[in-house]
């Protein structure tokens, strides 16, 4: 070796230098939690997560998801019995399928979020509301006629109409009141 005690190969050269570890993120964790398996056993990327307000509205507010087909009621969905709705062509991971061929594998999203506001004496009111995305799908979605922008939220009301890509269906949301 050398006078100092660094180790120094034979002919001279200094030794290579060590890889540096690199902390830098590189989407694989991120890609890796948002994958499911499907029955069978296909990985599939969501391009959705809920975020950290995402709630399940409370029993109270019985939302309910209406679809007509050419008019006539085809199905009834609780929408309170779960925080998020999937809508897309996909079946293995969609929580709403729609075969459509314009709508897209993982289209859109109804998610209720808590939300808070300040009401005119500065009292802070929450509640669970749903809301509206679009997954920047190809064919996009409509609310009440008009075209959603993608990947924004947008508060649905009952009596609202949505509808994905070119498909005829409509989907009413309710909410009863006793």
């Amino acid at each position: 070796g050398g006078e100092d005690g660094a180790l120094v190969p034979h002919d001279g050269r200094p030794p290579p230098e060590k890889k540096q570890p690199n902390f830098a993120p590189t989407g694989l964790l991120a890609a890796e939690t948002k994958t499911v398996t499907t029955s069978d056993g296909a990985a599939v990327v969501l391009k959705y997560h809920e975020p950290p307000e995402a709630r399940k509205p409370p029993p109270r507010d019985a939302w309910k998801l209406f679809v007509f087909k050419n008019g006539d009621i085809v199905d009834t969905i609780d929408l309170g019995s779960r925080s998020c709705w999937l809508i897309g062509r996909d079946a293995s991971i969609a929580d709403l399928p729609a075969e459509h061929p314009s709508i897209s594998k993982q289209h859109a999203v109804i998610q209720f979020r808590f939300v808070e506001k300040t009401d005119e004496y500065g009292e802070r009111k929450g509640g669970v509301k749903p809301y509206l995305l679009d997954l920047e799908s190809a064919n996009g979605t409509k609310l009440n006629g008009g075209k959603v922008e993608g990947a924004r939220f947008v508060e649905v009301r009952g009596g609202d109409l949505l509808a994905f890509g070119d498909s005829t269906r409509e989907y009413v949301v309710m909410l009863p009141k006793d």
